[in-house]
């Protein structure tokens, strides 16, 4: 598959071969596998304190001679805490069990718990490629909701890594046709519920992804911008390319980042091509 080369000043330049990693065919069910994953590898693991809801002495003993023993007070057999006493006559109070005024938890969470899921290496390759070969289809792209310009897909010039500033970027990307793509990502919700209080205040759309060849000032102009995305190629994630688990996110990539992704053999099958050497 050859794309055309588009440059600073939206015209283009010549045409590029795209390497085998686009020609993957597109698979839902391992693209969806592998976002889940890496999501699980983001969560914090948390818990309860091992000994919460029983630090207090609660046994209670059902023998006839206890003096401090249920047997004979007409009471139901749950572990009690005494409040006060007066000889042999207690004050009782429900604890330790679940079902009691600050008791236990009966199956709280462990901070021991691995949250981690497991995908095997040629299955995350894939996916990534999978996800790779649905940013050059237009009809995945357009269910995403993006606004593309008649040229995508394109790969980008790599004179657009040197762009150090948020304003000159968003004037290049305007220049090369991402304008109606601001005017969807500028449109910033405000999210109901209590989220508001817990860092997610606002809903923004997913929109550019700019995959570069190299750590640029690319990177931190375009954090600025709200939806767009930037990232060195070695870093490429499946939830980059298709946030959500849902494929066909815009994307450019840069001519230096496909020149990486050819040479050094990125998110290729690694255990297929030993054996073809083998042979």
């Amino acid at each position: 598959m050859k794309l055309p080369v588009i440059d600073i000043s939206n015209k283009k330049v010549s045409d590029i071969e795209m390497p085998e990693q686009f020609n993957e065919k597109v698979r839902f069910d391992l693209i969806e596998r592998a976002v889940l994953a890496e999501q699980s590898w983001n969560r914090s693991p948390h818990g309860t304190d091992i000994v919460a809801g029983m630090k207090a002495s609660s046994e209670l003993s059902r023998r006839r001679r206890n003096y401090r023993g249920s047997y004979g007070h007409g009471i139901s057999r749950v572990q009690r805490k005494v409040m006060s006493r007066r000889g042999t006559n207690f004050n009782y109070t429900g604890a330790t069990n679940p079902n009691t005024v600050k008791g236990r938890r009966a199956h709280p969470p462990k901070s021991y718990t691995v949250w981690a899921q497991k995908i095997n290496k040629n299955e995350y390759r894939k996916a990534i490629r999978s996800a790779m070969s649905a940013t050059l289809l237009r009809d995945f792209v357009q269910k995403r909701n993006h606004n593309m310009p008649l040229t995508y897909p394109f790969v980008a010039d790599a004179k657009i890594e040197s762009v150090e500033k948020t304003k000159d970027a968003i004037k290049l990307l305007k220049a090369i046709g991402f304008e109606k793509e601001f005017e969807r990502t500028y449109d910033i919700k405000t999210r109901a519920g209590k989220g508001k209080t817990r860092g997610r205040r606002r809903i923004v759309r997913k929109g550019l992804l700019i995959v570069v060849s190299k750590e640029c000032k690319l990177l931190k102009a375009v954090k600025n911008i709200p939806g767009f995305e930037a990232v060195v190629v070695d870093k490429l994630k499946a939830e980059h390319l298709a946030p959500g688990a849902s494929p066909g996110r815009m994307t450019i990539f840069t001519t230096s980042a496909i020149e990486r992704i050819k040479n050094e053999n990125l998110f290729a099958n690694k255990t297929k091509n030993k054996k073809l050497s083998n042979k």
